[in-house]
Parts: C-alpha cells; structure tokens; sequence
C-alpha cells in the first residue's frame, strides 16, 4: 500500500535528525494520510479516499469534492483524481 495522497499525490520525503551534538541521521517524513469517504453532488456517489489532511481541510474550504477538483489545475492531480474530475464535468455539461 503506497503512502501517497489519491487526489494530489502527496508522498514521502525524506530529510535528517539533527541532535544537540548537530550529528545528522537519514529519516523519512510520512504524510498523514486518512481513509475518508466524500460525497460527490454531481455524481450523487461516495468515494472511499486515502487523502492527506491538508488535503481534506481544502476539500471541505472549497465547499466539498466537486467545487475543489473544478477549482485545481490537472496538473497539481494524480490520474485517479482526473478521472473524477472528468466524469463531473461531462455530468454537468448533460444537465
């Protein structure tokens, strides 16, 4: 199971422990990934997502799942979340 973001790809870095003594050991960051199910209004469909919570606090600024993927540019979106994101707007331009 990767630890990356479905909707923005949000991953691992990597980075180092620095002591008092300023010795420097490798370490890894992992992002605070969360398995959250968001309603689409367009779709009327949930969809079970592992986001990252930076992520879930712009959905839910944004006004929810659909008004925040119109508002991102595809290429800050992984493909899945693309995918979404084209199957609202062909269900907004049929209404």
């Amino acid at each position: 199971m990767a630890k990356k973001c479905d909707i923005l790809g949000t991953g691992v870095m990597s980075g180092n422990n620095v002591s008092h003594a300023n010795n420097k050991n490798r370490r890894r960051f992992l992002p605070n990934l969360q398995v959250v199910s968001l309603f689409s209004e367009a779709l009327n469909k949930v969809f079970k997502l592992k986001i990252c919570s930076k992520t879930l606090r712009s959905i839910e600024h944004n006004g929810g799942l659909d008004s925040y993927l119109e508002k991102t540019s595809n290429t800050k979106l992984t493909e899945e979340a693309k995918r979404i994101k084209r199957t609202i707007a062909a269900k907004k331009a049929e209404a």
